[in-house]
């Protein structure tokens, strides 16, 4: 393996990782994770709070990065080309 695989899949393996922290940090109908952090920085005038705003956007771009590495291992390893160590 070399260093530029290495590097794509800890990228993959964290934004991963992320993207299920952030996706469960997200509150459903009305409880969830986020609402126990940081319950008192909601607002009910507002709909949408800041937390959740940015919660939105850190996921967005976890999907992202996850989505571009997935993309670049696909290319790096088409199908078949993996060897096994035998």
């Amino acid at each position: 393996m070399g260093p530029l695989l290495i590097i794509v899949l800890i990228i993959w393996l964290l934004s991963g990782i992320g993207l299920i922290l952030f996706v469960l940090l997200h509150s459903g109908k009305g409880t969830g994770l986020s609402d126990i952090i940081a319950g008192s920085v909601y607002s009910n005038t507002t709909g949408t709070s800041i937390v959740e705003k940015n919660l939105d956007r850190i996921t967005i771009v976890l999907a992202v990065v996850f989505f571009l590495t997935l993309l670049i291992l696909m290319l790096i390893y088409p199908q078949g080309t993996v060897a096994t160590g035998a």
